[in-house]
This record gives structure tokens, C-alpha cells and sequence, in this order.
């Protein structure tokens, strides 16, 4: 990943125009671990937008029952995060377009990211999360995709949202194959408008596509 990161530096220090980088992935993957480690690498400002309040709330989808074919069975369950439809997307695709004609953009206050002012005038705007994945690719000059396996995407959950976000462990354990079949059908086929794709495991990361360089 460092190499890659270098890459996408100089790439970024070496054009003469302001640059919109979209990373996305499923939860867990490792989108905004990378989206930091590239941010702490440049040494000017950069805009940030966390996708995550574009993402309808839980409370509401927990209402939206779908159903969905998979491997020749149907499913019943709630919509997730990973369904198009969970996503403000035309909302994201009007900020993004506001920062390219250099409007300033005021981000969602939630209680959990307080908003703030991006001014189009820094070079880069980075916009990060799962909501990147539904938008237009051609809003952005590089896109960069994280996914993981099933296993390892549920270890990791289980660490981050039981110890970090007090997630009850037999809702999460109930939910998550469902959530990953979701995920399979409705949010992996958008990788294919991605520049850059990498797959982690519990022993490895790796590039899997990569027609930036």
C-alpha cells in the first residue's frame, strides 16, 4: 500500500488541476484507514467528506423489507447499507459537483461528525465511504475500491461495532450473512466502474485491478 500511495501522490503533485479521489468499499474493508495514511502523507490541506450521513438512517431502513434472489433462492430481509437505495446519492453527487464549480460546501452535522466548511480552493478533495460507490464515476478523477471476505469482514465488524459502537453481538452475528449476500448482489458489481481495486484478508492485501498506472 505504501507504493501505491506514493503513486497516487506524485500523480497528485505532478497535475496542474484540483483533483476529486472517491474511495469506497463495503464496512470493514479498509477504505478509510487508506484514506487517512494518504491524507498524512500530503503535506498541504486537503478536503475530506465522510460519505457515511449521505447512508439513510438504520432506524428507518429497518422498515424497507426487500426482497432479492441469490444463488437461486429468494431472500426476505431489511435493506442494508449496501443497497443503492440506502443512499442519499443525488445529494452527494450536488456537494461533490459544488466543490468542482468552486462553491464552498458546508458538510451534514450529525452527532457523530460535526459539520464543517470544504473550500474549493484546495487541490484535492477526497470523498470517502460507501456512498462513492452509487455515484456517477465520472464525478471523480480517481476511483479506488476496498472489499474483503466474508469471514474476515466479520471479525473485523465484530471488533469495531461490539467495542466501538456497543452493537449487539447476536444481532450482528444474525444480520451479517444477510448483509453480505446483500453486498454481493447489490453493491460489488459497481467495482467495475473503479480505477483501482484492492482486496484485503487476514494475511494479505493486494491490488486486484489497477488501470491508474
Amino acid at each position: 500500500m505504501i507504493k501505491l500511495i506514493q503513486k497516487i501522490k506524485h500523480w497528485i503533485e505532478n497535475s496542474e488541476k484540483k483533483l476529486i479521489i472517491g474511495i469506497s468499499g463495503h464496512g470493514a474493508a479498509g477504505k478509510t484507514t487508506f484514506a487517512h495514511k494518504l491524507m498524512e502523507e500530503l503535506k498541504y490541506d486537503v478536503n475530506y467528506l465522510n460519505t457515511d450521513p449521505y447512508i439513510v438512517s438504520s432506524s428507518i431502513r429497518k422498515f424497507a423489507v426487500i426482497n432479492y434472489k441469490y444463488k437461486e433462492t429468494i431472500h426476505h430481509f431489511k435493506m442494508t447499507a449496501c443497497h443503492p437505495a440506502a443512499h442519499h446519492v443525488p445529494s452527494l453527487e450536488r456537494d461533490v459537483l459544488m466543490l468542482k464549480e468552486n462553491m464552498n460546501l458546508r458538510t451534514i452535522d450529525t452527532h457523530y461528525l460535526k459539520s464543517k466548511i470544504l473550500p474549493p480552493q484546495n487541490k484535492l478533495t477526497i470523498v470517502e465511504g460507501m456512498s462513492v460507490a452509487f455515484a456517477n464515476p465520472k464525478l471523480f478523477d480517481l476511483l479506488i475500491y476496498f472489499y474483503t471476505d466474508g469471514d474476515t469482514e466479520l471479525e473485523r465488524r465484530l471488533g469495531r461495532d461490539i467495542e466501538e459502537r456497543g452493537t449487539d453481538i447476536d444481532y450482528l452475528n444474525q444480520s451479517h450473512n444477510e448483509r453480505r449476500i446483500q453486498y454481493e448482489v447489490f453493491m460489488h458489481p459497481y467495482s467495475k466502474h473503479f480505477d483501482i481495486i484492492i482486496k484485503s484478508t487476514k494475511e494479505t492485501i493486494f491490488v486486484e485491478k489497477n488501470t491508474f498506472y
